[in-house]
Parts: C-alpha cells; structure tokens; sequence
C-alpha cells in the first residue's frame, strides 16, 4: 500500500455529532491498533483508541467515547478527557494528546487517509 492513500471509511451519516463512533483497524508503527471516527460540531475526527495515560483502549461501551455533556472524549479506565476536535488533553491523568488520524469527507463518505506510519489492517 502507497504512502498517503484514501481509503472509505463510512457513509456520512453514519457519524452524528456527540454519537457512536465507527471504529476501525489500522497497523500504527508496525502494531494493530484500533481506531475510532467521530463527529464534533459537524466535523469528523478520527484518533487511535489508545488513551495517553496508559495504552488501554477507551470507549466505555462499544463505540461510546463522549462524556455525559457530550464535549469531551473520556476514558472510561482513568477518567483522562480529551478535546473532540483535536485530541489535546482537556483533564485528568493524561500524557499527552490522542493520536490524529487524518479523515477527510466528500460526496457522502468519510474518508481516512494513510502515513508513514499508519497503514490498513489487511487480513491474512
């Protein structure tokens, strides 16, 4: 797979603001990771599920990141929360930010678009 690709995603509805995330799996520096895609404020975020603090997925129920005041991405292991729209701690035991994964939307589908060092899962 060619550095910087686009790769489909989801249908752009299926990303609300404040709503369930759609998940995905990506080769991040040579490991699986799971990921997520989230709407805030009408834009589409994606980061690596892992929160900074410790490298422990996040999302409280399946597909679940966003607090009760729907403003913040929350760990529910530490408690660590998270700014929607950049990843940036907003509170609690972090260390650091999420880790951005680049999503770009057009005509009705959300796209994510590879790196250097985030490749697509590819099943063998």
């Amino acid at each position: 797979m060619l550095e910087n690709a686009v790769i489909p995603l989801c249908h752009s509805n299926d990303l609300r603001d404040g709503g369930l995330a759609v998940p995905f799996d990506v080769i991040y520096g040579g490991q699986t990771c799971r990921a997520f895609a989230i709407r805030f404020k009408g834009v589409v975020h994606a980061y690596l599920n892992r929160c900074s603090h410790v490298a422990m997925e996040m999302d409280f129920q399946p597909n679940r990141f966003f607090d009760t005041t729907g403003q913040f991405l929350i760990c529910a292991t530490h408690g660590a929360l998270y700014r929607p729209d950049s990843g940036a701690c907003a509170g609690g035991p972090c260390n650091g930010g999420l880790i951005p994964i680049t999503l770009s939307e057009q005509g009705g589908v959300v796209h994510w678009h590879t790196d250097f060092n985030l490749k697509p899962f590819e099943f063998t």
